[in-house]
């Protein structure tokens, strides 16, 4: 039984969470083209050092430049927005994301601790002139202040702006589904930065194949809920991203960097608590609640693939490069 979608079908469906975008495109010469971006995902509307975020990640394929990965999985906890740029941005996109929460918390670095930015990416160099650096670390805190609660843009647009994905336009994607329990439900959000894939994989009913000479891809699946779990427990929710990527054809290439995020925004770890202990509630990993959580994640990860084809429009980028919108038919019945 597919799990129902939530009221905007994105990861904004979990409550708190935001998402924002800047996009840069800007054709300079016959050889070059601007054409990429910068997304935010806010995991909660409080101050994000301050409280802190049960999360955890998996590394699927590690062919990715990622930062903050290391200390989300030695402590269990996101203090930062999660960021999403191309390649050759990830500096200047940690940055800014740096640069706002300084301004946004005094004390970081001064009389309390350091921050882990967290920062994720793609390779649009195919369609954008990654070469030219265009990404400032200003696009960075644009993003992270104009985050909004949803419905959100998806396809070619902030990060996803020069992503291809099966050999067509791809980018942002995002979708949700509702977990039932007793009288209430939880909800569990997945939104995708796809750059993945040939053609001849997908597994997309009266999807064109063919081959094409793009390079391996990559794909950054972020995943937010609101269900009471911690940080061994989000670890399972991200390996489970795995199974939703297969269901599109992905082959997990060799050059590929597939990484998933998950957090749980149930309940925060307040920074400067002064006790020696604290306490969480959470879901016992054999209640079959477990369970149906997993689906949920398999399920909004294939639909936010998905998504990020269906929303992508036809984009011209350097050298004259164009990747066309594709043409999918959703067989699946994907919501």
């Amino acid at each position: 039984m597919t799990l129902s979608s939530g009221k905007n079908n994105d990861i904004t469906d979990v409550p708190g969470v935001r998402v924002g975008h800047v996009t840069l495109y800007k054709k300079l010469n016959e050889q070059d083209t601007i054409c990429t971006g910068v997304t935010a995902i806010l995991p909660h509307e409080n101050n994000l050092f301050t409280y802190k975020t049960p999360a955890a990640s998996h590394v699927i394929n590690g062919y990715g430049k990622t930062a903050g990965l290391i200390q989300i999985n030695e402590l269990g906890l996101i203090e930062s927005p999660i960021m999403l740029t191309n390649t050759f941005s990830v500096g200047p996109v940690l940055q800014g994301t740096l640069t706002y929460m300084l301004d946004e918390n005094p004390d970081i670095g001064d009389s309390t601790s350091s921050i882990n930015i967290v920062v994720g990416e793609c390779n649009d160099g195919y369609l954008n002139s990654m070469r030219l650096q265009a990404i400032e670390p200003r696009h960075a805190i644009q993003a992270i202040t104009q985050a909004t609660t949803g419905p959100i843009q998806q396809g070619a647009i902030g990060a996803g702006k020069g992503m291809v994905c099966f050999g067509y336009k791809g980018g942002i994607g995002s979708a949700s589904r509702l977990v039932p329990f007793e009288d209430k439900h939880y909800t569990v959000g997945v939104l995708v930065l796809s750059n993945f894939g040939k053609k001849e994989h997908a597994l997309f009913k009266n999807f064109p194949h063919g081959q094409n000479d793009l390079p391996d891809g990559s794909i950054m699946i972020i995943i937010g809920t609101d269900a009471p779990l911690y940080d061994r427990q989000l670890k399972r929710l991200a390996k489970r991203a795995t199974a939703g990527l297969a269901r599109t054809g992905s082959i997990i290439a060799n050059g590929s960097g597939d990484i998933a995020i998950a957090f749980s925004n149930a309940q925060h770890l307040h920074h400067s608590k002064e006790t020696p202990f604290d306490s969480y509630t959470f879901i016992r990993d054999d209640q079959s609640l477990m369970e149906v959580i997993f689906q949920a994640v398999i399920e909004a990860t294939e639909s936010a693939i998905i998504h990020s084809l269906i929303h992508a429009e036809t984009t011209e980028g350097r050298k004259g490069r164009v990747i066309e919108k594709a043409p999918l038919q959703n067989d699946k019945g994907v919501q």
